[in-house]
């Protein structure tokens, strides 16, 4: 059976988020447009996860739960789990390590945490977009020690990337690379290359998503699909 992934979202949380991108219409768009493993990846923070997997229930939805981890290079990365306490916790963690700067809604967005109805929690104040204090290896072997997945994002994109921001892909145990175009070409010493919709709206969800062939939709699947680059894009 063929299984639409998509492993990088963002919600209402992330500063550069469309507001109507609420946990619960991440998932039910997701649906709609027949991908069955969907992560969601706000920017340092972690806080719409319990939504998020609320709303994956419901649809019957494989959620992956994580953040898109700001290094201290600029970096962005994609730090992946299948269980959403660890997920939280670790986002939590993240978000304790970035610059305390107020957030400036009218210059970068604002930052909501939301339930699985879209009933405002809360507004983060820290500023989501800044560098968190952890550098890219150190955040390689913290995710991996928990049990989660490294995915570099959009490593071919000219700006907050491996290429862009350090001029190569070091190689690391990664579970995958994310690249915006495929062929990637970018030496990624062997890794799976993915594609991710880095939706921010919710006409962008599913754009980019690809797929794997498993006879269930499970977390399980997914990690031995990304580690024998059992991949397929569309078209494919």
């Amino acid at each position: 059976m063929r299984i639409g992934i998509d492993l990088h979202n963002h919600s209402c949380l992330s500063p550069c988020a469309h507001q109507n991108m609420l946990p619960s219409l991440l998932a039910l768009e997701a649906s709609e447009r027949d991908i069955k493993i969907l992560a969601l990846t706000d920017h340092n923070s972690g806080r719409n996860l319990p939504a998020f997997a609320e709303a994956c229930e419901m649809v019957g939805m494989v959620g992956v739960f994580g953040c898109e981890v700001n290094t201290i290079e600029e970096v962005h990365m994609l730090a992946l789990f299948e269980d959403v306490h660890v997920a939280s916790d670790f986002c939590f963690y993240i978000e304790s390590l970035l610059p305390r700067i107020r957030n400036v809604i009218n210059i970068f967005g604002q930052q909501t945490v939301v339930d699985i109805r879209g009933k405002i929690l809360e507004e983060v104040t820290t500023s989501l977009y800044g560098a968190a204090n952890i550098s890219v290896d150190q955040l390689v072997n913290q995710v991996n020690n928990l049990g989660g997945m490294v995915i570099p994002a959009h490593i071919d994109r000219l700006a907050n990337s491996l290429t862009a921001n350090l001029g190569f892909v070091p190689d690391l145990p990664y579970a995958a690379v994310e690249a915006i175009r495929v062929p990637c070409h970018v030496e990624v010493h062997g890794k799976t290359v993915i594609q991710g919709s880095d939706a921010h709206y919710l006409e962008h969800i599913g754009r980019r998503c690809c797929y794997i062939d498993a006879d269930e939709a499970n977390y399980p699947a997914l990690v031995n699909a990304l580690a024998n680059s059992a991949i397929f894009y569309r078209g494919s």
